[in-house]
């Protein structure tokens, strides 16, 4: 008998992050921790319900608990609440050691939050400007750091940042984002290759136009053109639990044509 054709309750309950097998249960107390910033809405919102719903436990950061409970109800022994802020650092400190005290564990992170604020090259706002480094790369960062230890010990952890098609080519004039997603595609790489030995596997997900706020400003498709949040969260999905021996490095989603990147 195959691994994957074994019964599902002979699994170690961690194999589904490198066979793919969706072997969990709704409340499998043993299933992997996955760390979600930006959980509230959005993609995050999708990503928290396709994981949710695969039985996943789920430690979920935003800068409201309350919207948390809004979204999700209240926490209970499969999900964490906790208050991540990407201009606090102490936030993402308090935020992993919770999840850790929690579940003992962490099997993987998913940098979703982000700011999407338009700078152009010519804009003088350096506030604006270091709004944006300070949510887009150095956040992303940090959380990286703080879970790095815990993914290593899995020895099958994984990271997927969710980044843009903005850090692959440019096609507008909003500089500030731009750089910073370039910027966030070097920290993904980094880490690729800093955890590779050491079984971490990390994915870039850069989406073109998604169907949320942050894509609610261009006329240059519609709403039901764009990528749908639904979409980017199976990827999600898919990435975290395809083996260490088929490890994405990128995923380049896109909803109109392109040039090859």
């Amino acid at each position: 008998m195959s691994k994957l054709e074994e019964p599902v309750d002979s699994m170690d309950p961690s194999e589904c992050l490198t066979t793919g097998h969706s072997y969990m249960t709704t409340h499998d107390k043993n299933a992997p921790v996955i760390l979600i910033s930006g959980a509230n809405r959005g993609i995050g919102a999708a990503i928290v319900r396709e994981l949710k719903g695969a039985g996943y436990r789920l430690s979920l950061g935003a800068r409201s608990v309350e919207k948390l409970e809004e979204a999700y109800g209240s926490s209970d022994d499969m999900t964490l609440y906790a208050r991540f802020d990407a201009y606090e650092s102490k936030t993402a400190e308090d935020w992993v050691a919770a999840t850790v005290e929690r579940f003992g564990r962490i099997d993987g992170l998913v940098n979703n939050a982000g700011n999407g604020e338009h700078v152009h090259l010519m804009d003088d706002n350096e506030d604006a400007l270091d709004r944006l480094w300070e949510v887009n790369v150095k956040a992303p960062l940090r959380l990286i750091r703080l879970c790095m230890p815990h993914l290593e010990e899995t020895g099958r952890g994984r990271v997927i940042n969710i980044v843009s098609l903005s850090g692959k080519r440019v096609r507008n004039a909003f500089v500030g984002y731009n750089m910073t997603k370039y910027a966030m595609m070097g920290l993904h790489h980094t880490t690729r290759f800093v955890g590779w030995d050491k079984g971490v596997r990390a994915t870039a997900i850069c989406p073109s136009f998604v169907r949320t706020e942050m894509s609610a400003y261009t006329k240059k498709v519609t709403p039901d053109e764009m990528i749908q949040p639904e979409t980017l969260a199976g990827l999600v999905r898919t990435a975290i639990e395809l083996p260490n021996t088929a490890a994405m490095a990128e995923m380049l989603v896109n909803c109109r044509l392109e040039d090859t990147l």
